[in-house]
């Protein structure tokens, strides 16, 4: 009985540390969410909106595939350039405004948030567009994809 007890403590208390960090998870991300391990601000819904009011000061820098965007959708005023890409396309991305880096849950978003901060971009943070949108958030557009037309059929005879 006594070697019972003593597991039942054991377990308990070894529990305990996982409840807490439960307790400490941010609800929007979803209890399965990685850890955030960048050094750039995950930005919050709040702080989008407050930017997106600024829209000549700010840019959406997206980093994900053109697949994803039509798919997903992304914030007004977006560059796309895949994560994968960034390093030799900096000299595309401004300077002259602050930067958002964008991706589905900001997990791409913080480290291309990272390389631009090293470099010297003047960046707010990296934000999910999913995220922000199970927070409320309603500035995301919707890209339609291309429609495929038939090709015209050449006139017979020839």
């Amino acid at each position: 009985m006594k070697t019972r007890t003593f597991v039942a403590a054991v377990l308990f208390a070894a529990a305990l540390p996982f409840t807490s960090c439960l307790a400490q998870a941010p609800s929007a991300a979803g209890a399965s969410a990685p850890a955030w391990k960048y050094k750039s601000h995950r930005l919050s819904r709040d702080e989008i909106d407050g930017l997106l009011s600024r829209p000549e000061k700010v840019l959406f820098l997206d980093v994900r595939r053109p697949d994803e965007l039509i798919r997903y959708g992304s914030f007004p005023a977006f560059l796309n350039v895949q994560n994968s890409e960034l390093e030799k396309n900096l000299a595309y991305v401004p300077k002259d405004r602050t930067i958002v880096t964008v991706s589905n849950h900001a997990m791409r978003a913080g480290a291309a948030a990272d390389i631009l901060t090293a470099r010297g971009f003047t960046v707010a943070g990296a934000v999910g567009s999913e995220d922000y949108e199970h927070e409320g958030g309603t500035a995301v557009r919707h890209i339609q994809a291309p429609v495929r037309r038939a090709a015209a059929s050449a006139p017979a005879g020839l």
